[in-house]
């Protein structure tokens, strides 16, 4: 029997790669049901289809991986066959060498043949990632294409509306152990969708914000070809190293490329992942919460700019503790069995809160006075009630320049001449007003709920672009 890897060979040598590289000789003989996928970081990102047969891997790069739907064909080129052993590789042909870059196995599994000859081969594929009817088709020379029988795998979704907790304490005791507990980072809220490298990042309110935050991209990259939708928390870091949604704001309004790449070096952010919504042609949110976390962890999400932090099982009152020691905003705690319910308000997630903040619509602003003169004073602010705009009170402090000059400019643009408030609004309050369409949506930390329905003692903490005036509700 001839050598099946002469080619395979001359292109690589034993001393300067870790593939396997096997001594000339008789080729093993194993039972030709044996198929392996590597997706191959090599100049350019492609997948490698390899199929045993006649003791050697039959190999095919696929430079859009495995079609998954019967309507599209994917390209698929002739290599060298690969010795059996490759059917186990992975690791990272030094760059310089023939194929140099990152290998790991993306599925691998059993196939039945139905049909091979030169110019065709059929099969069906039994792995963890891949299944069904396949077929293989010679188009001229080494190019071929790969082509799916079956009926095309579940899409992925283009909208998953992101599941919110209701605001409450910590379950009791006999319920606690029926609970996960995460942190509650405090930051912008977004549900990521990556296709075979190409990422898609939405906020709560389904505004694209990819473009905002280029220091994600390479999450995309990392994934290679699985296709996925992630659910989790943008954040920013302080010169403290505390999570800051102030420090973050300073990204969350820009759109200019230049600013954008400027800002992403010095108040880079990070995407904290805590769900699973869809993984390569299931979707994941009827899964239990376990189930859910089981399948985001196996895909090992750590990298310079995303994590994926742990949750504890029970325990909600360390959950809490370890809150304030890192000076976080509370927890979620999440119950165990609960299913991903997009777009509701589900009281199987309680967000448990350290500190009171609430989301307040602006309707108007007061002019400053002093240091402040010539720009806003206060902002008026209101939570939507079943009768229209109820006033909660004005919030004077926590500004910095910047913040404010970014106000002075939305607010201007939205300014009319009478109050969108329902009901009376204190004389002091109301004397100089300037009125406002009610569009912004912000948040203020505050120390209680007055009898009269006013916030006491409120500070800024900067605009909620994620989210639109008829969400806001009173939280506490």
């Amino acid at each position: 029997m001839a050598d099946g890897l002469v080619e395979y060979r001359r292109k690589r040598s034993a001393s300067r790669t870790p593939e396997p590289v096997p001594a000339a000789g008789p080729l093993p003989r194993g039972g030709d049901d044996t198929f392996v996928i590597q997706e191959h970081h090599a100049r350019r990102l492609h997948w490698d289809f390899r199929l045993e047969r006649g003791g050697v891997l039959v190999s095919w790069a696929l430079p859009k991986g495995v079609p998954d739907d019967p309507r599209r064909n994917h390209l698929a080129v002739h290599t060298e066959d690969h010795p059996l052993e490759y059917a186990t590789f992975e690791g990272e042909i030094p760059k310089g060498e023939y194929g140099g870059g990152a290998v790991t196995i993306w599925d691998r599994g059993t196939y039945e043949c139905e049909k091979w000859t030169d110019d065709e081969v059929k099969v069906v594929l039994h792995g963890s990632r891949v299944a069904g009817r396949y077929v293989l088709f010679r188009t001229g020379g080494d190019n071929w294409m790969i082509h799916r029988m079956d009926p095309a795998a579940e899409p992925m979704p283009e909208l998953i509306k992101p599941m919110l907790a209701t605001l409450g304490e910590l379950p009791p005791p006999d319920e606690d152990a029926r609970f996960g507990y995460e942190m509650k980072w405090d930051g912008l809220r977004a549900v990521t969708y990556v296709d075979r490298g190409r990422l898609r990042v939405l906020t709560r309110n389904d505004r694209e914000v990819t473009g905002s935050y280029p220091e994600l991209r390479a999450l995309g990259e990392a994934l290679g070809g699985t296709r996925v939708v992630l659910d989790g928390e943008i954040v920013a870091h302080d010169r403290a190293g505390r999570i800051s949604f102030a420090a973050l704001q300073s990204r969350i309004h820009l759109r200019d490329p230049a600013q954008v790449r400027r800002l992403a070096e010095q108040v880079p952010v990070t995407y904290r992942l805590f769900d699973l919504l869809y993984l390569d042609g299931r979707n994941t949110t009827g899964l239990p919460y376990t189930q859910r976390r089981e399948l985001l962890e196996a895909l090992e999400l750590r990298g310079p700019r995303w994590d994926t932090p742990p949750y504890s099982r029970g325990s909600g009152k360390d959950a809490l503790a370890a809150a304030k020691e890192q000076a976080l905003e509370g927890v979620l705690a999440k119950r165990l069995d609960s299913v991903y319910e997009p777009g509701r308000r589900s009281k199987n997630w309680i967000k448990v809160k350290i500190a009171n903040t609430q989301e307040v619509v602006i309707g108007g602003w007061k002019p400053g006075k002093g240091r402040r003169a010539g720009t806003i004073g206060s902002l008026l602010l209101g939570i939507p009630g079943p009768a229209g705009l109820q006033y909660v009170g004005h919030v004077g402090t926590g500004f910095t320049r910047a913040i404010l000059e970014d106000l002075d400019r939305r607010l201007r643009a939205l300014e009319r001449k009478t109050s969108p408030f329902v009901g009376e609004i204190p004389p002091r309050d109301a004397k100089d007003a300037h009125w406002v369409t009610p569009k912004l949506v912000g948040e203020v930390w505050f120390t209680e709920w007055t009898r009269d329905g006013r916030l006491r003692h409120p500070t800024w903490r900067g605009l909620r672009p994620d989210k639109s005036p008829d969400e806001v509700v009173r939280e506490s």
